[in-house]
């Protein structure tokens, strides 16, 4: 009857502690498959975010570019064109000085995590309006399928 006792015991023991180590497991094996993830990633990429509004804003859009061939958005082909030429680094590009954007303020930020020739890219900024953004960024952040109307 002891032995059955201690069996019985045991058994609930491992049944407790079946969940936390099963969560454990998983828990270890994501982190390196998420990290694997990105680094398998040929060529250059970036994860594009869009918010519009203020630092409380759920309007927030995104999408992963990938250049190698251009696709991860309607104008991949013209992002990737646009960050080849400034080698990646997006606080490098160049304003459209042809561009007259109104005094409206319509924050907009955007951010760009990835690589760019096996360089780490991270940027972020916060644009006054939405005619600023495309007139600094060209179409890397032009998430959606319409383009920013000329004013």
């Amino acid at each position: 009857m002891t032995y059955f006792l201690t069996c019985l015991r045991s058994a609930k023991a491992v049944r407790r502690a079946l969940p936390a180590a099963a969560a454990l497991l998983l828990a270890a094996g994501a982190t390196p498959a998420l990290a694997a993830s990105h680094d398998a990633l040929p060529g250059n990429w970036l994860q594009l975010t869009v918010t519009r509004g203020d630092s409380r804003s759920s309007d927030t859009r995104g999408t992963l570019l990938l250049c190698d061939p251009p696709q991860g958005h309607s104008r991949a082909a013209e992002a990737c064109d646009v960050l080849a030429r400034a080698d990646g680094d997006v606080e490098g590009l160049t304003a459209d000085g042809s561009r007259i954007c109104p005094l409206m303020y319509a924050p907009v930020t955007v951010r760009a995590q990835g690589q760019w020739n096996g360089r780490p890219v991270d940027y972020q900024r916060t644009f006054g309006n939405d005619c600023e953004r495309e007139a600094l960024t060209g179409a890397v952040f032009a998430l959606d399928d319409q383009e920013v109307p000329e004013v």
